[in-house]
């Protein structure tokens, strides 16, 4: 079968794009390379459903003790959780809008079905300690519903690569906000004068939302390093152009988000030093990659590099802007951890995963 009608047949049409020349002749060609990518997401789709049912199985109602929560909060920390509860009202556009994107890919459209059910639960949980703090009626809440339904979160990017880099900066910046929340809650505010706002009950609605959002950290994360290893180039470029307009979701819809902001800011949840020091450099750290600079830098020198012979030699200059043994490590990783989980089925007797190196890459 021709290599296009393969690739039409197994592939979302979203990932199927013009053949780029590739370096060297044991190369191979885009739709092994995707076949490969769609595989592995399948696996750690599974993987991620069964540690999710293990280890973070909560409820919104019944794992807080929301009659204990107090009742007598500062503005600051009512606006806080407002804040909270007004971006994760837009849930359904978030998940309905991502799976649309990635619907022929089963690992990608499944992780976002359960992605929303996890995410929907925080919508939920902030609702709860809105309602609990009592200082917003029900009534008061459901006109705020109201307002923020009226309008319609739109994807950032369009194209399911660019959506995953901006998903794993995404969620590595909500895990960071929720985690300073905690540390008001818990007492251990970054500005002393919100040390007053100790509650056992939001300490823990935060940190259970923060563990979700790491997982779910996780598993973006683990997609931004397959599609680096199969395509470094694109990849990069992608993460170049999703750091350059970076922004949370949903703050140009959020009617009173100026305020939301301002107090996120000043209460010290999150900054643009957070974004800076907790968010840009984990994960660049995280991807191998060396630095903004160096990363301007290699994309530049990429579009210089001249062809020669018919092959693209553009990657060539891509290599010293991140670690590619490193990147080599976490995907075999990756591969072994799906292995052994699939052991535990038997699906590696029907189905086994093999991991399939590119032939591009570097060696030693």
């Amino acid at each position: 079968m021709p290599d296009s009608a393969l690739e039409s047949r197994i592939l979302p049409p979203n990932l199927i794009e013009p053949p780029h020349p590739v370096v060297g002749a044991n190369s191979f060609s885009r739709t092994e390379r995707n076949i490969q990518l769609e595989r592995t997401f399948h696996g750690l789709y599974r993987w991620y459903v069964a540690r999710s049912q293990q280890l973070r199985n909560w409820n919104p109602d019944t794992s807080f003790d929301w009659a204990q929560m107090r009742p007598d909060h500062s503005s600051d920390v009512v606006q806080l959780i407002e804040g909270f509860f007004a971006v994760e009202q837009y849930v359904p556009d978030y998940t309905s809008k991502i799976i649309n994107l990635v619907r022929r890919s089963f690992g990608r459209s499944h992780f976002q079905i359960r992605w929303g059910s996890e995410e929907e639960r925080h919508a939920e949980s902030w609702e709860n300690a809105l309602l609990f703090s009592r200082q917003r009626t029900p009534t008061q809440i459901e006109e705020y519903k109201h307002d923020l339904r009226s309008n319609e979160w739109r994807l950032p990017w369009d194209d399911p690569l660019h959506m995953l880099i901006y998903t794993v900066f995404q969620e590595r910046a909500t895990q960071l906000n929720y985690l300073n929340f905690a540390k008001i809650a818990r007492g251990d505010a970054n500005d002393p004068a919100q040390n007053i706002a100790v509650d056992p009950v939001l300490e823990r609605v935060c940190t259970m939302l923060a563990v979700d959002e790491a997982a779910h950290y996780g598993f973006f994360l683990e997609g931004a390093r397959l599609y680096l290893y199969y395509f470094p180039e694109e990849t990069l470029e992608a993460i170049h152009n999703v750091i350059t307009h970076f922004s949370m979701p949903a703050q140009a819809i959020i009617p009173n988000w100026d305020a939301i902001a301002e107090v996120i800011y000043r209460t010290g949840v999150y900054g643009p030093r957070d974004y800076q020091r907790n968010v840009l450099t984990p994960v660049f750290n995280n991807l191998s990659v060396v630095s903004r600079k160096a990363l301007e830098n290699g994309i530049k020198r990429s579009r210089i590099v001249p062809t020669i012979d018919g092959n693209d030699k553009r990657e060539t200059a891509l290599w010293d802007v991140f670690d590619p043994s490193t990147v080599v490590k976490s995907v075999k990783r990756l591969h072994s951890k799906i292995v052994e989980y699939e052991k535990t089925i038997g699906r590696d007797a029907i189905s086994p995963l093999e991991f399939v190196e590119n032939p591009d890459w570097p060696t030693a």
